[in-house]
């Protein structure tokens, strides 16, 4: 059995949370540049030299690469053979996130109840999915999402019978209807299968995927592949100007599901696709 305390905790995902907030990570600025090499519209061109401009600026001078730094969901995989000395592993993860909030002068984007909208002041308390996995080690993923993007997303429980032409119908209608809402060339997390809530937490996890990754059944990644190139036909393009870039990748994670369901849920992310990941 291996002790770690829970400032380890706090300690790393305020590192994580600051971080994925000035820093993009180097898998989607790749992708915005081979957008832009792409484009062949004026406006489209221009709106993406200011997506790579913006990031170069964020992180030379610390600085959110948008004003909206997000709602911290965090995926903490616990090793069942790790014991954490101190707060519980929710109350760490709150306080790291309080931490990069106060000293990295983050936006507090919390309310503390959603009818009410009294706010919390420090982005707290985070959206926390705790799996329990075998060995001695914990490992964390912050994501920064902004609501935005969020608020674009949709699930629908669909029919078995509607099949994998429904499901495409369904993604392209979010999207089409989303526009330019969420900050195109966006990343498309799309869970099947399981039930309501598995469906929306597959989609979710389905963003942290490396963009341009492939599902690893061969079918999964040829639907993949599909809908990413019916989504860029939609001509929304960077920042809603029109061109060949809407999507920079949709991820699709899927998992088992009732003979008589087919849910599907889709979760939208930005440009600034903004997740840090760390083992302790």
């Amino acid at each position: 059995m291996r002790t770690v305390n829970a400032k380890q905790i706090s300690d790393t995902a305020a590192k994580l949370y600051a971080e994925a907030n000035f820093d993009l990570s180097k898998d989607v600025l790749s992708s915005l540049k081979a957008a832009r090499s792409k484009e062949t519209k004026k406006l489209s061109k221009s709106a993406l030299d200011i997506l790579v401009k913006n990031t170069a600026i964020a992180k030379k001078e610390s600085i959110p690469l948008c004003q909206d730094t997000g709602l911290a969901v965090v995926f903490a995989e616990i090793g069942q053979d790790v014991h954490v000395k101190g707060t519980g592993i929710r109350e760490a993860v709150d306080q790291g996130i309080r931490k990069a909030v106060k000293q990295s002068y983050l936006r507090a984007s919390v309310v503390k109840s959603p009818l009410d909208r009294i706010n919390t002041k420090d982005d707290t308390p985070a959206i926390v999915h705790i799996d329990i996995v075998p060995g001695n080690k914990i490992k964390l993923t912050v994501l920064a999402k902004g609501g935005g993007a969020e608020n674009m997303s949709a699930l629908r429980m669909l029919k078995p019978s509607d099949g994998t032409e429904g499901i495409k119908s369904f993604v392209l209608e979010t999207v089409r209807k989303a526009g330019p809402n969420p900050c195109p060339p966006i990343v498309v997390g799309i869970g099947i299968g399981g039930n309501f809530e598995m469906s929306a937490f597959l989609a979710k996890k389905a963003l942290l995927r490396r963009i341009g990754s492939k599902n690893q059944d061969r079918k999964t990644a040829q639907l993949e592949k599909e809908i990413l190139k019916e989504i860029n036909k939609l001509d929304i393009g960077p920042s809603g100007f029109g061109g060949k870039t809407t999507g920079l990748a949709v991820h699709i994670e899927t998992y088992p599901c009732h003979i008589a369901s087919l849910p599907v849920a889709v979760n939208i992310e930005c440009h600034s696709h903004r997740h840090r990941t760390a083992v302790i």
